[in-house]
């Protein structure tokens, strides 16, 4: 594994990218997150054409340029990172190359869109655009210390983020999620409640029945006033609400689905529904 890390923070010196080309980038205001509206639902940066019809998954006949061309994502990942956290984001990348047809590649120096994996300064946290962006697009992740949240705590939470970057909303913002939980806005901060709003019945993109499990879905306290009062409750029994863990089996089936990997040849279809089915939660 070691090699790996050391050959990503190699890589960008071989292409001529470094920290400070990073924090230029950064302050560009084409691309600065500071510029352009707050972050959506907590963890997800979007703009006013994406927010005025989000929804679970970005539909591909709405928004074509959002996907990912040729399922193949390029990407640069920070050498501020230590050998663990890249570890970590490497074994999220790794899962999701591996689950599905989607293929995440160092970048090369020359494509056009590609993922720069960084600890922002600000805003700091986990966060992520919402489908390809266009250009030098930014995925934050924070490692742990004693100011901010940690991103790296297992490769879960890479993975949200990066399902966030290939098109894919929370769960809980279905259109049909009232049928399966309770969302109790009187226990939300009041400054978040607009975290918990749902797309409307005619953005539905996914053919899926409702994922308790979901690595995208909230979990019971997200966001609460305060201990002992959940901000989601399942109407029916279910041992949990979100995960940060792994892709569900679920989610697993709904990415391929979004990007085509479920194809119409058999063999090919059974293999991606074997993946989810051994590996998914």
């Amino acid at each position: 594994m070691l090699f790996y890390c050391d050959s990503f923070s190699s890589r960008s010196a071989q292409i001529g990218f470094t920290a400070e080309d990073a924090e230029k980038l950064l302050a560009d205001p084409e691309i600065d997150p500071e510029v352009r509206p707050g972050l959506f639902q907590g963890d997800m940066a979007i703009n006013d054409e994406t927010y005025g019809d989000w929804r679970v998954g970005l539909r591909w006949d709405v928004f074509p340029d959002k996907l990912w061309k040729n399922r193949t994502v390029p990407y640069v990942i920070s050498p501020l990172y230590e050998t663990e956290h890249y570890i970590t984001i490497y074994k999220a990348i790794t899962t999701i190359n591996h689950m599905t047809c989607i293929k995440f590649r160092p970048w090369d120096g020359k494509a056009k869109d590609y993922l720069l994996i960084w600890p922002i300064k600000y805003p700091r946290g986990c966060w992520s655009y919402v489908g390809k962006n266009g250009g030098a697009q930014i995925v934050s992740l924070q490692p742990p210390d004693d100011t901010g949240p940690n991103c790296l705590g297992g490769e879960g939470r890479p993975i949200h983020e990066l399902m966030h970057a290939l098109g894919v909303f929370h769960e809980q913002s279905r259109a049909d999620r009232d049928k399966f939980i309770k969302v109790h806005l009187e226990n939300v901060i009041p400054e978040f409640k607009s975290n918990f709003d749902k797309q409307s019945l005619a953005n539905t993109t996914y053919q899926f029945e409702y994922d308790f499990d979901s690595i995208m879905h909230y979990g019971k306290n997200f966001f609460s006033i305060g201990k002992g009062k959940p901000t989601i409750t399942a109407k029916y029994p279910a041992e949990r609400l979100g995960q940060r863990k792994m892709m569900s089996k679920t989610d697993c089936l709904k990415l391929n689905d979004l990007y085509g990997c479920l194809g119409k040849a058999p063999r090919y279809n059974r293999r991606y529904y074997t993946i989810c089915n051994i590996m998914g939660l």
